[in-house]
């Protein structure tokens, strides 16, 4: 196995200044192109990129070596060709023939693989939520930008015509000033129940499965997708599932900055599990100038939700799920109203109008239908990151609220953040969860 100080000495040799060969050739050009971590969001990935025009899957990557038959019999129907199969990313990043890598491995990979990735020359795509902590998060940013890489953050909701509209529609104030934004987030989970450690599989590399993680024993509870369940893995469903209407709500408020105030709670109820984090929890974030952006993430049973995603505005509403509609608000006098006694109320009523609304025309027409997976292509071959969907720094604002829930969840309290240092006031005791600890070999670089 490779060496921290191994990768190091490649990933040196990789001059900020380097561009591959895409970048001077014609759109035509292939994209060699590794997809890491492909359990199960990564096979989206495959599927995803196997469609993209003269894209070339090049090679599968995971630390569970028994994926890559079902991984390699993916890319052999979807593109005729065998792709190379790699346990350990480290590896992978020394070919030099990989132009670009695909993450979608367990939140508390994220980082650590975009860094290295943006070191060794390539361009990455990285899933939601990008980063396991705030610092995480500046340094993927910092390293995106020292090594001129391409780095697409995984919020694909950006990439939808219809939302994209929507989003045009409040930032045109075509329904006046947005003041909030409410995310209610239900998606029903059943207990992962109790599960007693047990031997690592063979073809499981668990110690680089766990990566910077602190080392545990073995259990399936904590393996494929029962890492969301634990702190040292999780960065709750807030993160996981919820940080895509955090992306959509900051987008909608148009705040290209850190909120200054956050307060959340809730709490795990109903099940006896080994889960350690919240199956429930709720929340405001507060934006210099006093705009809300307020939340409830439930995992227990409740009535379905189409519309996880409203926004206020001085002049009407918007809201966003499974469609997304606009009304334009209006106040109507009641006056000359009289009750069922027979009084005129007018004289009581004329002060508290009725609102009335009227439907408003998202026009998503002239937006361009394409996914994230070929914009991010598009980018790797243009190298112009401003026309990327969600842009590194895109994913960073957004996965930080989710921390800054989390982080105020976890001490109990509202916390004042100061969006300039990406550090609370004042409250050590919160500042230790904008970073943590990693296990060497596997050390976030003080420096990128």
């Amino acid at each position: 196995m490779s060496t921290r100080r191994d990768f190091v000495r490649t990933a040196a040799l990789a001059s900020p200044s380097i561009r591959t060969v895409l970048a001077r050739g014609s759109p035509n050009d292939r994209v060699n192109l590794a997809v890491v971590g492909f359990h199960g969001r990564g096979r989206g990935h495959i599927n995803s990129f196997a469609k993209v025009p003269n894209v070339r899957i090049a090679a599968l990557c995971d630390a569970d070596e028994r994926l890559f038959p079902g991984g390699v019999a993916i890319v052999e129907k979807l593109q005729g060709h065998r792709p190379a199969t790699e346990s350990d990313i480290r590896k992978l990043l020394e070919r030099k023939d990989i132009d670009a890598i695909s993450i979608a491995t367990p939140d508390y990979w994220h980082a650590l693989m975009t860094i290295w990735g943006c070191q060794a020359g390539k361009d990455v795509y990285v899933e939601k939520p990008v980063s396991f902590t705030i610092v995480e998060g500046r340094r993927m940013v910092e390293a995106a930008r020292k090594y001129g890489r391409v780095v697409q953050a995984g919020l694909n909701m950006r990439c939808e015509p219809e939302v994209r509209a929507a989003m045009r529609l409040l930032h045109e104030g075509k329904l006046g000033k947005t003041y909030r934004a409410k995310i209610d987030l239900v998606k029903p989970r059943a207990s992962i129940g109790r599960v007693k450690e047990s031997s690592i599989p063979q073809g499981v590399h668990w110690d680089l499965y766990l990566g910077p993680s602190p080392y545990r024993p073995f259990t399936l509870n904590r393996f494929h997708y029962g890492w969301h369940f634990f702190w040292d893995t999780s960065t709750t469903d807030v993160g996981n599932t919820g940080v895509h209407h955090f992306d959509a709500a900051r987008w909608g408020l148009d705040k290209n900055f850190h909120p200054v105030k956050v307060h959340s709670s809730g709490g795990y109820y109903l099940w006896d599990s080994d889960q350690e984090t919240p199956n429930f929890q709720v929340g405001t974030l507060e934006y210099a100038g006093g705009t809300i952006l307020d939340f409830a993430a439930n995992n227990l049973y409740a009535p379905p939700n189409a519309d996880v995603n409203v926004y206020y505005t001085s002049e009407g509403y918007l809201t966003g799920g499974r469609r997304w509609e606009a009304f334009q608000g209006k106040f109507e006098s009641r006056a000359g109203n009289v009750s069922p006694s027979g009084v005129d109320e007018s004289a009581t009523n004329a002060s508290f109008p009725k609102a009335t609304y009227t439907p408003v025309t998202i026009d998503s027409s002239n937006e361009p239908n394409v996914s994230h997976f070929e914009n991010f292509i598009n980018c790797v071959r243009s190298r112009k990151t401003e026309d990327l969907y969600c842009d590194i720094l895109e994913g960073h604002l957004s996965t930080s609220l989710c921390h800054l829930a989390n982080i105020s969840y976890r001490v109990g309290r509202k916390l004042v953040f100061d969006p300039a240092t990406e550090r609370f006031q004042n409250d050590e005791e919160a500042n230790r969860f904008l970073s943590r600890k990693y296990r060497e070999p596997y050390v976030l670089p003080e420096k990128v």
